[in-house]
């Protein structure tokens, strides 16, 4: 990745960013489908984003579309995962393999946005020295001990009851980047990215407006 490009991806804003992927994939559909080049107006239409701000989101990646064609498909898709780290594996461990934890570990999909996960930890002894998709399951008291330098990024699926205590263990451990699912505010020091990811505000947010509108009926 060029200098231009780190710098410019620094300025990003948020809401950009969580645009991006939503971009990509709906790049690859159209891959899919044998198109060659695009326009923002139609990924806007297609998206509910407004064209200006597709055009805006890009721009963030240096790419400049071509007079009356717009994008080439192969090579905005090429652009975004290099700019959005897809194209690269980091590895992951994830902390509580039940449940949710379990589901990750079946979706493979997740190399496809550069995630590997290559370890999982929990304290149920049923778990304890299984696989689940090939990952081995260990004790999370093992973890420090386990701990490869290469993985850098943990996924949090553990009990909210104990997910800052847990997510202490792995800042400790030399976690760097930590993807909270759970619906807890973890508090760690400021070299720890955390980013959270509350299924239950998510679908809060989804019953709130499902009762708006039945209450306008």
């Amino acid at each position: 990745m060029t200098s231009e490009i780190k710098k410019k991806e620094s300025q990003v804003p948020e809401p950009s960013l969580r645009r991006m992927p939503c971009y990509l994939t709906y790049l690859k559909l159209a891959r899919r489908d044998q198109q060659e080049f695009i326009s923002s107006t139609q990924i806007a239409r297609d998206m509910g984003v407004d064209p200006t701000q597709v055009t805006k989101d890009l721009s963030y990646t240096s790419i400049v579309g071509k007079t009356r064609v717009g994008y080439e498909v192969n090579t905005l898709i090429d652009v975004l995962e290099d700019f959005l780290g897809f194209n690269k594996l980091d590895k992951a461990y994830i902390f509580g393999a039940g449940g949710l934890g379990n589901a990750l570990l079946h979706d493979h999909k997740l190399d496809q946005y550069g995630l590997t996960i290559v370890g999982a930890f929990d304290v149920d002894p049923k778990l304890i020295g299984t696989q689940i998709q090939g990952v081995p399951i260990y004790h999370v008291n093992d973890f420090k001990k386990i701990k490869e330098d290469d993985v850098s990024v943990g996924i949090l699926t553990v009990p909210a009851e104990f997910a800052q205590e847990v997510a202490q263990t792995m800042a400790d451990g030399g976690i760097k980047g930590i993807w909270n699912f759970t619906p807890i505010r973890i508090s760690l020091t400021e070299d720890v990215v955390i980013q959270d990811t509350s299924l239950y505000a998510h679908l809060a947010v989804m019953f709130n407006r499902m009762k708006n509108l039945s209450d306008k009926k």
